[in-house]
C-alpha cells in the first residue's frame, strides 16, 4: 500500500476503476445508514407518541458516542477479531450488531416504556460509532496519497445518500405501515451491507499493539513526534471553523428571512443535500489534479467567500433566487472543504494506529460544530444576520492562515510513502 515519492498522479479513470474505491463507497453508505435512525426518525416516532419537546431533547443525547468514540478507538487498534482481518472483522461485527439492535428497536413502544427504547437507541449509536472507527481506519489503511481526495468524496457520497435514504424511507413507511415495519426493513438492509464488507479488499494491516496502554501511548507519541504536530492539529481544529459557525443557526436564519418550515424542509434542505453531494464529487475530482495543499487553500477560500452570499439574503429578505444561489454555492464549497479536511486527517494518520488517530482527529474537527451554539446565538441577537455572516467569513481566515503557514509540512504529508503495516 505505497506509491513512490514524486510519482505522477494517476488519471481520474484509473483511480475510479479500483475495486477498493467501490468498497469505500459502499462501506461509507453502511457507515451513514444508521445515523438518522437515532436523529430524525427517533424524534418523529417520539412526536407521534405525544412526547414533549423536553423529552425529545433529552433523548438526543443518545448520539454522544459519535463525539466520544476516541475513548474506545484504541480497543479497535489493539484487538483483532478472528475473521476478515484487523479492520473488516470489526466492521462486519458492528453491522451484525446494528441489524440486531435496529430490529430490537422496531419492537419497542416508547409510549409505554421509554427506558428500553432509549437503551436500544443508545446501542444503535454505540455500534454505529464503533463501525465508523473501524471503517475510517480501513479507508486510511487502503488509500494511497493520490487517492485520498476521491476516497473522501466516496465516503461522503455513500454516507449522505444512505443517511438520507434511511431517514426518508422510515418516515414514509411509518406513515403507511407503522414504525415496526419501517425499522424491520431498515434492519434487513443494514444486514445486507455485510456482503459489501465480506467482498471488500483486505487492508493487509497485520500490525497489533502489544497492550492496550501501547495502543494509546504509541499513537499519541507518533502523532506528536514532529515539531509541526501542534500546528497541524490547529489546522484540523480551525479549517472548518467559519463554516461551522455559518451553519450553526441556519434554520433560524431562514425562518427570520421569511421562509416557512415547509419551504425549508421541502426546498432548502433538498437544495443543500444535492449541493453537498455535488460538492463532494467535485472536491474529489479536483483533489486528484491539485493535490492536498492547493486543494485546502482553494477550497478553504471558496468556503469562506461563500458565507458572504448569505449577507445578500439577509439584506434582500425572502427571495427564492438569492436563497438558491446562496445555499447551492455555500454547500458546494463547504463539501469541497470537507473533502480536503478528511484527506488531511487521513494523511496525518499512521496506518498502525489509524483507528485511534483518525477517531481523535475527527473528534477535534467536530469540536467547533458542537461548541459554537452560545457565541453564534449571541452574535445573531446582538449584531443581526448580516454581521453574523461577516463574522463567519472572519472566522474562516485563521484556518486558511494556518494552512499557508504549514504548507511545506502539508506537501510532505501528501507525498509521503505510507509506513508498512
Amino acid at each position: 500500500m505505497s506509491e513512490p515519492r514524486g510519482s505522477p498522479r494517476p488519471r481520474l479513470a484509473e483511480v475510479l476503476a479500483t475495486p477498493k474505491m467501490l468498497a469505500i463507497l459502499l462501506l461509507g453508505a453502511a457507515s451513514g445508514f444508521p445515523n438518522q435512525i437515532t436523529e430524525s426518525s427517533l424524534q418523529a416516532w417520539l412526536k407521534d407518541t405525544g412526547a414533549s419537546n423536553t423529552v425529545i431533547g433529552i433523548l438526543t443525547y443518545v448520539s454522544l458516542p459519535y463525539l466520544l468514540k476516541p475513548l474506545w478507538a484504541p480497543l479497535v487498534d489493539r484487538y483483532t477479531l478472528p475473521f476478515l482481518g484487523r479492520r473488516r472483522g470489526w466492521i462486519l461485527a458492528m453491522q451484525v450488531a446494528l441489524a440486531f439492535a435496529i430490529a430490537l428497536f422496531a419492537i419497542q413502544d416508547p409510549a409505554q416504556h421509554l427506558a428500553p427504547f432509549a437503551v436500544c437507541a443508545f446501542a444503535i449509536v454505540f455500534f454505529s460509532a464503533t463501525q465508523d472507527i473501524a471503517y475510517d481506519a480501513y479507508r486510511t489503511d487502503v488509500t494511497l496519497p493520490s487517492e485520498r481526495g476521491l476516497a473522501a468524496a466516496a465516503v461522503n457520497l455513500g454516507y449522505r445518500t444512505a443517511a438520507y435514504f434511511a431517514s426518508a424511507f422510515s418516515l414514509i413507511a411509518a406513515d403507511y405501515f407503522g414504525w415496526r415495519v419501517a425499522f424491520l426493513v431498515l434492519a434487513t438492509v443494514m444486514l445486507a451491507f455485510c456482503i459489501a464488507t465480506v467482498r471488500a479488499p483486505s487492508s493487509h494491516n497485520q500490525y497489533q499493539p502489544r497492550s492496550l496502554s501501547e495502543s494509546v501511548r504509541d499513537p499519541l507519541r507518533q502523532l506528536m513526534s514532529t515539531p509541526s504536530a501542534l500546528a497541524l492539529i490547529a489546522v484540523v481544529l480551525l479549517f472548518k471553523l467559519g463554516d461551522a459557525f455559518a451553519n450553526k443557526l441556519f434554520t433560524p436564519f431562514m425562518m427570520d428571512v421569511g421562509f416557512s418550515k415547509r419551504e425549508i424542509g421541502a426546498i432548502v434542505k433538498a437544495l443543500f443535500t444535492v449541493s453537498s453531494l455535488g460538492g463532494s464529487l467535485l472536491g474529489g475530482i479536483f483533489m486528484v489534479r491539485l493535490g492536498l495543499l492547493r486543494s485546502m487553500l482553494a477550497f478553504g477560500l471558496l468556503q469562506a467567500l461563500s458565507n458572504l452570499i448569505y449577507c445578500v439574503l439577509a439584506v434582500s429578505g425572502k427571495s427564492y433566487a438569492v436563497m438558491a444561489i446562496a445555499v447551492v454555492l455555500e454547500h458546494v464549497a463547504a463539501a469541497m472543504g470537507n473533502i480536503a479536511l478528511v484527506a488531511l486527517i487521513m494523511a496525518m494518520c499512521d496506518v498502525r494506529y489509524s483507528a485511534f488517530q483518525y477517531a481523535l482527529l475527527s473528534a477535534l474537527a467536530l469540536l467547533p460544530r458542537y461548541s459554537l451554539g452560545y457565541p453564534a446565538g449571541w452574535v445573531a441577537d446582538h449584531g443581526g444576520w448580516y454581521v453574523y455572516y461577516v463574522a463567519s467569513f472572519a472566522l474562516a481566515l485563521p484556518g486558511l492562515i494556518c494552512v499557508w503557514l504549514n504548507r511545506r509540512r502539508i506537501e510532505e504529508l501528501d507525498e509521503a510513502r505510507p509506513e508498512p503495516a
